[in-house]
């Protein structure tokens, strides 16, 4: 897989790629992550990628020109599954998403910044809009590493045992079980007498039970969506 990233300040969106499961993941060559800073598609000399928007108002929009300019070269270069915006207003990143991205080849993901993108942008290059939340960041590189994790994570290979991913919460509209380690006794705080008797079928009876507890409890609207 290949994801791109366009980006008004790509070192933000450096770091979480340089450890632990994503860095294991692009050295094993699964996933390529290329950042592209949008000011090297500008043609002025202060590099501007924003204006003010027509009809007044507050706030700075990410101008149209660069951001054709970027996306244009990247498509004639290889064809691409999606090209996503992150955006607060877009379709709330779940786990059903995160599992159909995950097939994908190759992925345009386009941060949004200031007051947003040009709308000519939205209606023209975008063919999916995420968010990862009701709330607002100064941009969407923080979302764009959270969506990148998400997708990631599931490809194949990426982590050590295959079937982890598969049991998240979520992935069956129900929140993952408790788990132990050792001790299974800590200051009398002990662990379920089931998980440590060794009868698998037992243990997975107790893990769904638990599971659909938990959801009810926690997160009874995934109950409401099956």
């Amino acid at each position: 897989m290949r994801i791109d990233i366009i980006t008004v300040v790509p070192d933000i969106l450096k770091s979480p790629f340089e450890a632990s499961i994503l860095q294991r993941a692009i050295e094993k060559g699964l996933v390529e992550i290329h950042l592209h800073n949008l000011r090297d598609y500008t043609t002025d000399n202060y590099k501007q990628i924003d204006d003010y928007q027509f009809g007044g108002g507050a706030g700075m929009v990410m101008m149209i020109e660069p951001i054709d300019k970027c996306i244009s070269e990247l498509k004639s270069e290889r064809e691409y599954n999606e090209v996503i915006y992150m955006t607060p207003d877009g379709a709330t990143l779940n786990q059903k998403t995160a599992n159909s991205l995950s097939l994908s080849e190759n992925i345009i993901i386009l941060c949004g910044h200031y007051k947003g993108v040009d709308q000519r942008v939205r209606d023209q290059f975008i063919t999916k809009e995420i968010s990862i939340g009701d709330y607002v960041l100064s941009g969407g590189e923080l979302g764009a590493a959270v969506l990148c994790d998400s997708i990631i994570r599931l490809i194949p290979g990426v982590l050590g045992n295959e079937t982890s991913a598969l049991t998240d919460s979520f992935q069956d509209n129900l929140l993952a079980p408790p788990v132990y380690t050792r001790p299974s006794e800590y200051k009398g705080w002990e662990v379920p007498s089931i998980l440590t008797s060794g009868n698998l079928p037992k243990i997975e009876e107790w893990r769904e039970n638990q599971a659909y507890e938990r959801t009810k409890k926690l997160r009874p609207d995934l109950l409401d969506d099956e």
